[in-house]
């Protein structure tokens, strides 16, 4: 069963900011709910990372890789996913308001005889309640590293 979410949020923080936060593998530990690990294993010859993952969903965890196949700062950054999930993820850093439009896709094979018609309601609803808290989380993340600076100044 391949699942597919995206979200976007526009975030108080400057694309530079907001790319470079995200950029680092384990940042999206703290931000994303259900990732328990992520660690660089490598900056890849298009300056990208290689990180290890592990990612916990209904019980199960999933370990594996992320590769940054796309690296275009501060625009774009799109990971191949191998090992127990396998897909795409594709972040998007975009200028607006004096801040960012972060939008946030995902594309994945769910793992193992799983019954996809009688699972996949849940599954959608899963990721969309992840994705739209990790938008949260890195909102919260960036912009108050960015109040804080600014209070410091």
């Amino acid at each position: 069963m391949t699942v597919h979410t995206s979200a976007d949020r526009w975030l108080d923080a400057p694309v530079e900011t907001v790319f470079a936060f995200m950029d680092e593998p384990s940042n999206q530990a703290a931000v994303t709910p259900s990732l328990t690990r992520a660690e660089r294993i490598e900056r890849l010859p298009n300056a990208g990372n290689r990180a290890a993952y592990e990612y916990t969903i209904f019980g199960v965890t999933c370990t594996g890789e992320v590769a940054a196949s796309t690296y275009e700062p501060p625009e774009r950054i799109v990971y191949d996913l191998s090992g127990d999930l396998s897909g795409r993820i594709a972040l998007r850093f975009e200028p607006e308001d004096g801040g960012t439009r972060l939008t946030y896709a995902v594309d994945y094979e769910v793992p193992g005889p799983l019954p996809g018609p009688l699972l996949a309601p849940l599954v959608r609803w899963y990721n969309r309640r992840e994705v739209r808290r990790l938008l949260a989380n890195v909102a919260e993340a960036v912009e108050g590293n960015v109040q804080a600076t600014a209070g410091t100044a």
